[in-house]
């Protein structure tokens, strides 16, 4: 199981090369911004038609990031579902496949900004989740303090420009951003304004991948000190 071992506010995790972060002691795996259902909801709001085929894709990852850590929670950090209209229109295969990921464990919808309220799909629905010295919640909230969200989509590449950017963690001493999960989902640059906002010196940024490469953010562009 490839990933980038740190400790978090008294919590030992790992940042995992394809995007999910692992929290061993709990056995809880953690993914954001699924985006299921994006290509639907693009063709029911009149855009592109696109084949489904980032839903399968995105599930297909998810399964191979459970069947790794076998984990007793999942916790998916909102924006698991494009809109609140997708799960009424999945693909009976796609309904049954998360249903079958979601046996024997203990499943956890956080609210986001796409999704902001339960689904039929099973598991529970919070708007966010205290576990310990760790909240989870899909939108960072600045000062946070042992805070993991998503929402943000952050990418970086090595060289420090957007061609060929990985979508990345971002961990300081407080906060962690995540990767957008999803298949068809863009991103944002991890040295955008909003997010130096958000982060702390020092700060890393996790690239996910065929490995997980942890790299320090440009100490130059991070906001607060």
């Amino acid at each position: 199981m490839t990933g980038y071992d740190f400790s978090f506010c008294g919590t030992e995790l790992r940042a995992m090369a394809s995007g999910a972060l692992f929290l061993e002691s709990a056995r809880a795996l953690v993914v954001s911004d699924l985006h299921l259902g994006k290509s639907d909801r693009i063709a029911r709001r009149g855009g592109t038609m696109l084949p489904p085929y980032e839903t399968r894709e995105t599930l297909a990852r998810l399964e191979s990031a459970i069947f790794a850590t076998d984990p007793q929670v999942v916790i998916c950090l909102g924006d698991s579902f494009d809109d609140l209209d997708v799960p009424a229109s999945l693909e009976a295969a796609a309904r049954d496949w998360i249903m079958r990921l979601q046996a024997g464990r203990d499943w956890i919808w956080i609210e986001g900004n796409h999704d902001p309220g339960p689904v039929d799909i099973g598991g529970t629905h919070r708007a966010e989740l205290r576990d310990g010295p760790l909240t989870f919640r899909h939108i960072a909230q600045a000062g946070a303090r042992g805070e993991i969200s998503g929402h943000y989509h952050p990418k970086l590449s090595i060289r420090g420009t957007q061609a060929g950017a990985r979508a990345c963690f971002l961990i300081d001493h407080a906060q962690i951003i995540m990767p957008a999960f999803g298949a068809y989902t863009g991103g944002l640059s991890a040295t955008s304004p909003v997010l130096n906002t958000l982060m702390t010196r020092p700060a890393i940024a996790v690239l996910t991948g065929p490995r997980a490469i942890a790299v320090p953010l440009p100490v130059a562009r991070l906001g607060r000190q």
